[in-house]
């Protein structure tokens, strides 16, 4: 039997590759918070903006960059821009609830502080699903959610579509996550199929 992936929902993985400065770290574990649904946010929503994280903005850019031209190949001059960033703060017993990103094309989490052993990220198939059939062992076909482990300076980007949540925090660390969504700026679209679009 031979199996192809049709229509995959992209997810791609990068590693910062070197430890955050002592200035940067100030700035993220230090910002004024807000309550959210689980957890807590920060009420600065453009984090990546500021001055004294310069180099994670450049590192996530570059990122969203790559992926974007890998996965959606644009024909025309067309760029994804981060719009709103901010940071999660999940302590011990803590979650973040069920979500997408709505008015964002790619969405992405930088890890500032994580367990790999304890932290993960949950995703849920976006389908619903008519019949029920009870699989006897679990594999990304049959599976209604599917976990990956996170770490310190680990960034994970998808489609902003994609549902996905943090369960009830393990371990004792607090965990910071840097979250942030992004819009296409350029040209979308043909003008001849009249769905030119100029942002």
């Amino acid at each position: 039997m031979e199996i192809q992936n049709m229509f995959p929902i992209p997810l791609a993985f990068f590693d910062l590759d070197r430890n955050f400065k002592k200035s940067e770290l100030s700035f993220l574990m230090n910002q004024e918070t807000r309550p959210n649904t689980g957890n807590t946010t920060s009420k600065d929503f453009l984090i990546l903006q500021n001055s004294k994280v310069k180099q994670l903005n450049i590192f996530v850019q570059s990122c969203v960059d790559k992926y974007f031209q890998e996965i959606y190949c644009p024909l025309h001059d067309v760029k994804l821009r981060i719009t709103q960033s901010w940071l999660n703060y999940t302590k011990p017993g803590e979650y973040h609830h069920k979500h997408e990103h709505p008015n964002s094309l790619v969405s992405g989490v930088f890890y500032i502080d994580a367990n790999e052993e304890l932290d993960k990220i949950v995703f849920f198939k976006n389908k619903y699903e008519q019949i029920d059939i009870r699989p006897k062992n679990w594999n990304m076909y049959n599976s209604k959610t599917w976990w990956f482990s996170v770490k310190t300076g680990k960034l994970i980007l998808f489609p902003s579509s994609f549902t996905h949540c943090v369960e009830s925090k393990q371990g004792d660390n607090l965990r910071v996550s840097l979250s942030f969504n992004t819009f296409p700026v350029g040209q979308i679209g043909e003008n001849l199929d009249m769905t030119g679009l100029y942002l």
